[in-house]
């Protein structure tokens, strides 16, 4: 089943989509609504978000980057998750803003050493993320800071949490994103070089997993430029179609 959250008439709702109909849900009471009557939420309430560095080989090539040995982690703040049909915006003065499609783990029960092959039963599903980069402010690809990957707005997400057992193979699925209706970036997940249930094991190997917590994944080789006025899709096989628009930042509202 596909999960969202969204905001209407004044509230916040938990919603699923129609069978066979991504641009419809039905509210608990029965409702049903079309997709842009509603504002989008980020499926899952935000906890502690972790994402992956070069987790693609032809990522890391298309960087100039030797493909890493462990993974490459990092955390996002909760500030930066927006919801499906929202706007990120690109600040003032900046040379490059690329988008990244990427595969979300979703926990949902509580995870500590974790072998591989009981990593699936910890994970409730599956969602989407755009987890847009500032590459101006980027001093090591291996160790991104805060004003490259925790902006507010800065990662799109949703729109549905997909259950776990609706996917028979996470990671045999087509990703891909397409700017202005021309697709710019296609991969697959089976091309990760960290599988998700090799991350499940690596992070609770060291420290405990949340129901809630999200994983992103990586994204595979395709980046480019984005621009205010753009409209951003980032698309997975079976679990979603992700839209952003690019939105202009004030001047006055950047750090010097």
């Amino acid at each position: 089943m596909k999960h969202a959250r969204i905001a209407y008439d004044g509230a916040i709702h938990h919603a699923t989509a129609m069978p066979g109909d991504d641009t419809r849900l039905r509210l608990a009471d029965g409702r049903v609504l079309r997709e842009a009557e509603v504002v989008w939420l980020p499926p899952v309430e935000p906890r502690t978000v972790f994402a992956l560095g070069l987790n693609y080989a032809d990522h890391a090539k298309e960087l100039a980057f030797k493909a890493p040995e462990e993974p490459l982690a990092f955390l996002k703040g909760p500030n930066t998750l927006i919801g499906h049909r929202a706007h990120t915006v690109r600040p003032a003065g900046v040379a490059l803003m690329h988008y990244e499609c990427e595969l979300v783990v979703v926990m949902g029960k509580t995870a500590r050493n974790v072998p591989r092959e009981h990593a699936y039963d910890y994970v409730a599903g599956y969602t989407v993320a755009n987890d847009y980069a500032i590459r101006d402010y980027l001093e090591n690809y291996y160790r991104p800071n805060l004003r490259v990957k925790s902006r507010d707005t800065c990662t799109p997400i949703g729109p549905w949490l997909v259950d776990r057992d609706d996917v028979p193979d996470p990671m045999k699925l087509a990703l891909r994103t397409i700017v202005n209706g021309r697709v710019t970036q296609e991969g697959n997940t089976r091309d990760m070089i960290f599988d998700v249930p090799a991350l499940i094991a690596w992070f609770s190997s060291f420290m405990t997993l949340s129901p809630g917590d999200m994983i992103l994944t990586g994204t595979p080789e395709g980046l480019a430029d984005t621009q205010p006025g753009d409209e951003v899709i980032t698309e997975i096989e079976g679990i979603g179609r992700l839209v952003s628009t690019i939105a202009a930042g004030q001047p006055n509202k950047e750090p010097a």
